[in-house]
């Protein structure tokens, strides 16, 4: 698609201008240099009321001391000629078939940040990034992710904190190697002591039945003679004793005895480990929440980053990060000045494909350097950039002063209805 330029402009008594002929470059940068206060901003302000409509007309459009009314007349590059003038101003749309036409066939091909593109410089962040994400297509969906993206953070956010605190609280929590890993039973315990104790009676038991053996046989052995066959069977009875009784060993019960004096403080460490243990659970737990978060918040961001990849840019590396317009990895404050007019004139032609031209006000601010930069970029691209700055270096195509194009023939100021327009032409130079 062929965009559309400024072949060539007149204007006549409109806000500082007398009259002032330019024939901008048709690819690059054409700079309307000049001092303070001498109609070079009347000159934007004029093209963009001509191709803008009255929304851009000036408050004070007619020069002071002018009777005369503002007369517009601007060549398009496929033809179309834009012209105002008489008492109202008047529109008037002719294409190259010589058939008249009016506003709606200029809106076709003039974007309007183009006549405007300061407004488009000066807004938030947010704005250029909506503005991009619009003329691309890809907001809606963006704006999903990102809304995930947020509630995702928020959750990690959140999940972080308790794990956070969880590993906090279980790292305070005492620990007891020495108890054991359930609480303890004061009659379970009691138990235990009742079946030893019954086990030590039975020994004892069996310890005086030998006892009472061995004096039996010390009895029977002294009168051996008279009970030799009572002795026999005893010691039969003595000798099935003894093996019985040869690997009896008596237990303790002092532990149980001290541990079911100790009960309450033994179950108090075993509640305290149990609460250490649960603790840890706990902020582990929260853990592998977080790292399933900050995976899921990953994914999202690279959905993000392959839907601005996939999509259909103004320029390349450009892209919406965080809710912000970036360019090259950097944020619009970041960028330099060449990069920010850059970005501007490539999303207005992306805006509308037809319009090949863009007005640029106050150029002074950027040094001889960015200048030639930016045109360079504009005359590689195919664009047209017609811009003011406060100067009369070799850097500006034409000069304007007190409302005419310095080194032109001039006419005298029309200051009654009688009197012919004057007229004032230039000379063609190069930036």
């Amino acid at each position: 698609m062929n965009t559309i330029t400024i072949n060539k402009i007149e204007i006549e008594n409109v806000k500082r201008v007398k009259a002032v002929k330019v024939e901008p470059t048709a690819n690059g940068l054409t700079v309307i240099g000049g001092r303070n206060r001498q109609g070079k901003t009347s000159v934007l302000n004029a093209i963009a009321w001509a191709l803008g409509g009255d929304r851009y007309r000036p408050s004070e459009a007619q020069r002071e001391g002018s009777v005369i009314p503002p007369t517009l007349h601007i060549v398009m590059s496929n033809g179309l000629v834009v012209e105002r003038k008489g008492k109202n101003s008047d529109l008037k749309v002719t294409d190259p078939s010589g058939q008249k036409a009016g506003q709606r066939l200029l809106d076709e091909f003039v974007e309007q940040l183009a006549l405007d593109l300061p407004k488009f410089m000066q807004a938030t962040d947010k704005e250029k990034a909506d503005t991009l994400l619009r003329i691309i297509g890809v907001g809606e969906k963006l704006a999903e992710l990102e809304q995930q993206e947020k509630s995702l953070y928020e959750q990690r956010r959140t999940i972080g904190q308790i794990g956070d605190q969880k590993e906090k609280f279980a790292k305070e929590q005492p620990y007891h190697p020495d108890a054991p890993k359930e609480p303890v039973s004061a009659s379970d315990l009691i138990k235990q002591q009742q079946t030893i104790l019954a086990k030590n009676g039975e020994n004892q038991r069996k310890r005086e039945n030998l006892q009472s053996l061995q004096a039996q046989y010390k009895q029977i052995n002294a009168q051996f003679e008279e009970l030799v066959a009572k002795r026999a069977a005893i010691a039969a009875d003595l000798d099935t004793a003894c093996k019985s009784a040869q690997d009896l060993q008596d237990e303790s019960t002092a532990a149980l005895e001290g541990n079911i004096s100790q009960i309450e403080e033994i179950n108090r460490k075993v509640r305290a480990n149990l609460d250490k243990g649960k603790a840890e659970e706990d902020a582990l737990d929260y853990a592998n929440q977080y790292a399933s978060l900050t995976t899921a918040i990953d994914e999202t961001r690279q959905a993000k980053v392959d839907l601005l990849k996939g999509a259909d840019l103004p320029l390349p590396d450009l892209s919406v990060t965080d809710g912000a317009l970036t360019y090259r990895g950097q944020r619009w404050d970041n960028m330099s000045g060449t990069e920010q007019l850059q970005v501007s004139t490539a999303i207005v032609r992306k805006l509308n494909p037809k319009c090949g031209f863009v007005l640029l006000d106050k150029l002074e601010q950027m040094d001889l350097d960015t200048l030639r930069e930016f045109g360079a970029w504009l005359e590689a691209e195919g664009l047209q950039a017609i811009a003011t700055r406060v100067s009369t270096g070799e850097e500006c195509t034409i000069l304007i002063q007190d409302g005419y194009v310095v080194g032109a023939e001039q006419a005298e100021p029309v200051t009654a209805p009688a009197a012919t327009n004057g007229n004032s032409s230039w000379k063609a130079g190069e930036f």
